[in-house]
């Protein structure tokens, strides 16, 4: 059955290169989306450029204008249903949703986290992982739950850990994977081929045959 574009509303707090990441591939033709509406809780927050360059519509509702976090919800969800979003993305949205926004989307917010989770929850994944001294790091799309970072998970991609990582050398080679999943993560929603069992996502559809081999860091002579 071919299914029609699903209608996104995306989330942003920064630079937006996620953002862009998912606008690259609706124009690619890789995946089947519209993105409806970016909201953003900063109004100096650059990917609103991002999206206003692509003729997409923005609206900045800043969190410290409302007295409670279900009160900036209730915004966020009010602007969202006018727009008929579907699936909400957050991509690089610094905000956790309380329970009036994760009622109102059950299994239908995406986030994109710079860790694997459920190691390395919060904003500082790259440099925690690199403090404990980690040989692999990487990146895992979810679908957001109560808590922090800790919703089923929808696919990870494995960033090997290299000699002489910083914080940043680090955080720009997983941002890479980052562009990569989020995109494919949201076509697999779009597709129907996504399944929620308890805490586990089951990706419906999957190809048999070989896989690729386990990545090891430092590799095995």
């Amino acid at each position: 059955m071919d299914r029609p574009p699903v209608k996104l509303g995306v989330m942003i707090s920064g630079s937006g290169t996620n953002l862009q990441a998912i606008i690259d591939a609706i124009l690619r033709g890789d995946l089947k989306a519209e993105i409806r509406l970016v909201i953003s809780n900063r109004a100096d927050a650059q990917g609103l450029e991002r999206a206003r360059r692509h003729g997409i519509q923005t609206q900045v509702i800043e969190h410290r204008k409302f007295p409670t976090r279900e009160d900036f919800d209730r915004a966020v969800l009010a602007t969202l249903n006018q727009r008929s979003v579907e699936l909400v993305i957050c991509a690089g949205f610094m905000r956790l949703f309380s329970a009036v926004m994760l009622d109102a989307f059950p299994g239908r917010i995406m986030n994109i986290h710079p860790g694997l989770s459920p190691a390395f929850p919060g904003i500082h994944a790259q440099r925690d992982a690199l403090e404990l001294g980690v040989k692999i790091a990487g990146c895992t799309v979810f679908f957001v739950t109560a808590g922090v970072d800790v919703g089923p998970i929808i696919l990870q991609a494995a960033v090997p850990v290299l000699p002489g990582d910083d914080e940043s050398r680090l955080a720009a080679r997983i941002l890479q994977q980052e562009h990569r999943i989020l995109p494919h993560a949201i076509r697999l929603f779009q597709q129907g081929r996504l399944e929620i069992e308890g805490r586990r996502v089951i990706v419906k559809g999957e190809p048999g045959g070989t896989h690729p081999p386990p990545l090891i860091n430092p590799p095995i002579d």
